[in-house]
């Protein structure tokens, strides 16, 4: 098994304008796309967007619901690193890609809004990917100093070392 660590990373758009999260209809299952922007001297303005596909299963889909995760959002994450395997409807040829199984995640910070609700800004080391401030979500319903890990029940010992 290869275990997967991600941090800081942002919740991306789904594919061809899907919504950021795709629930299943029995709420069991959730898909989400994560994002980095990372630096690549053949890219455009040296950077480039690297993104990988999330699943997460069972108890873990109420815990996301829960987290109220949208497109910006900034979390960390581990989980097994996999592959998904399918046949393309049309060619009938085999297709793959690779797919982290989620086993915890963190919300960090929303990279939506500039202030806080209280008007401080976001603390340091809590910039999005362009390098703008960003503040924590107002309305999480946590309290000061707790992380979205320890509030959906999370025991902290992975994220904080």
């Amino acid at each position: 098994m290869l275990k997967f660590f991600a941090s800081e990373v942002t919740v991306s758009k789904g594919a061809n304008n899907a919504p950021a999260l795709k629930f299943s209809d029995k709420g069991d299952f959730v898909r989400f796309r994560i994002g980095a922007k990372v630096y690549d001297t053949r890219a455009e303005k040296n950077h480039r967007w690297v993104n990988l596909t999330v699943k997460a299963f069972g108890p873990l889909c109420e815990r996301i619901r829960k987290m109220d995760l949208k497109e910006g959002s900034h979390i960390n994450l581990s989980g097994r690193y996999d592959e998904d395997v399918w046949e393309d409807e049309q060619t009938k040829s085999k297709k793959s890609m690779p797919v982290i199984i989620l086993e915890e995640i963190e919300f960090c910070f929303s990279g939506s809004s500039k202030n806080s609700g209280d008007g401080q800004k976001a603390t340091a080391g809590s910039q999005n990917p362009a390098g703008n401030d960003a503040a924590p979500a107002a309305d999480n319903g946590m309290p000061n100093g707790f992380t979205g890990y320890q509030a959906y029940g999370g025991n902290n010992s992975f994220f904080n070392m």
